[in-house]
């Protein structure tokens, strides 16, 4: 494996990727220079589905639990793949996939306790499913019914942040906020922040901000950056001369970068960077390495800048197959319990499909409303003006 200095460059043979589209070349050599993660990748399922230890993260789980992880990951996926299916169908106006990242979301949502919070920002789906929303929830936002239908108190999970990097900022306020309060220490009910963002999403300066607001008021904060290799078309190595874990260091706290593809690794890791938040050591960034198997959203085509080459890959690790794989040579689970878990799956599209076709399309006065606490002269001038000039089509419907 090679050392992080060496994958962090670009090859002798390979052009600098300066151009505003990177040439099929620069993509091959962005690949060889990723595929592996560096030295400093903690794993403890390897892609062929061998456990393996690590030194200083490392895990007990049991049979059960590992169903449990290994039903989560299915179940999320079949929901994504069916949001993506109802927005091709005209359904939703968007969706956001989540394809190959099951594993970052749900090794790290597990992590978190209930007294914990989380920020996310408009991928995390796997995130939501382990803070108990189910994923018809989350439809109403991309059908335009609403702006997230579930209570961020209750589940401790916030709503989702369209605005690229702004969530870190929130979370960075809730977590010092956090501190300020004494929900930091040895106590049992002591409590911690985790934060979710893209690759792309570290080129903002919301998120450095974010990290130097945490860093100097030793905020419980896990900065919880998801590497899916693609910033929209932009690849990782035109976005940063560094490993994006190493930024940390600048920054004065950890960093460390995890399998993303690895559910144990992402949960030892998650549950290790919370617990040291928790007891006042915080902040920490993880960097889970993964891969976008899907477009960045469904208004995207991935084929314009990305070859197939570098999908099929990504496809050898694919985060569920290497968790089944183990459980079959385990013989921790039959076929049956596998057949279960499908038709669950299916069960739970049958749902969200019900659900989505059976919301009901808001009157057009809605966008107008809870824009301020207070009325406002202005909006209601305008919202006045936008329904007579509605109501001035066939039907005079709003």
């Amino acid at each position: 494996m090679s050392s992080p200095e060496k994958w962090t460059q670009p090859g002798p043979d390979s052009p600098p990727a300066t151009a505003a589209t990177p040439t099929a070349e620069q993509v091959i050599a962005g690949l060889r220079a990723t595929d592996e993660g560096g030295a400093d990748l903690v794993q403890l399922l390897t892609p062929e589905g061998e456990r393996v230890t690590h030194p200083d993260f490392d895990i007990d789980i049991s049979a059960e639990e590992l169903r449990g992880l290994y039903r989560d990951m299915v179940l999320v996926r079949r929901a994504d793949r069916e949001a993506n299916a109802l927005q091709r169908k005209g359904e939703l106006g968007l969706w956001v996939p989540l394809l190959g990242q099951e594993a970052a979301q749900i090794g790290a949502g597990r992590a978190l306790k209930p007294v914990d919070m989380a920020f996310p920002s408009y991928r995390e789906h796997g995130v939501a499913w382990c803070r108990g929303i189910q994923p018809h929830e989350i439809l109403g936002m991309f059908r335009g019914t609403d702006n997230g239908s579930w209570d961020p108190v209750e589940h401790r999970f916030h709503p989702y942040t369209i605005v690229i990097g702004n969530q870190v900022l929130n979370a960075a306020g809730y977590a010092m906020g956090q501190k300020f309060d004494g929900k930091v220490g040895d106590d049992a009910d002591s409590e911690a922040t985790m934060c979710f963002f893209g690759d792309g999403a570290t080129s903002q300066g919301d998120v450095h901000e974010g990290f130097v607001w945490a860093a100097v008021y030793d905020a419980p904060l896990v900065f919880f950056c998801q590497n899916n290799q693609w910033a929209i078309s932009e690849p990782t190595e035109r976005q940063s001369r560094l490993p994006l874990y190493q930024r940390a260091r600048g920054y004065g706290f950890p960093g460390i970068r995890v399998d993303g593809n690895d559910v144990l690794a992402t949960l030892a890791v998650s549950r290790w960077a919370l617990e040291e938040c928790r007891q006042g050591n915080g902040p920490i960034l993880i960097e889970a390495f993964t891969y976008r198997m899907d477009a960045h959203t469904t208004s995207d085509d991935p084929s314009r800048y990305r070859l197939s080459d570098e999908l099929e890959l990504w496809k050898l690790k694919d985060p569920i197959e290497r968790v089944k794989v183990h459980l079959v040579k385990q013989q921790w689970a039959d076929q049956d319990f596998f057949d279960s878990v499908e038709a669950d799956a299916e069960e739970l599209a049958i749902t969200m499909r019900e659900h989505c076709v059976a919301l009901e399309t808001p009157p057009a006065e809605r966008i107008f409303s809870n824009v301020y606490a207070e009325e406002n002269p202005v909006l209601d001038a305008q919202r006045d003006e936008f329904l007579a000039y509605h109501a001035g089509f066939a039907g005079g419907e709003h």
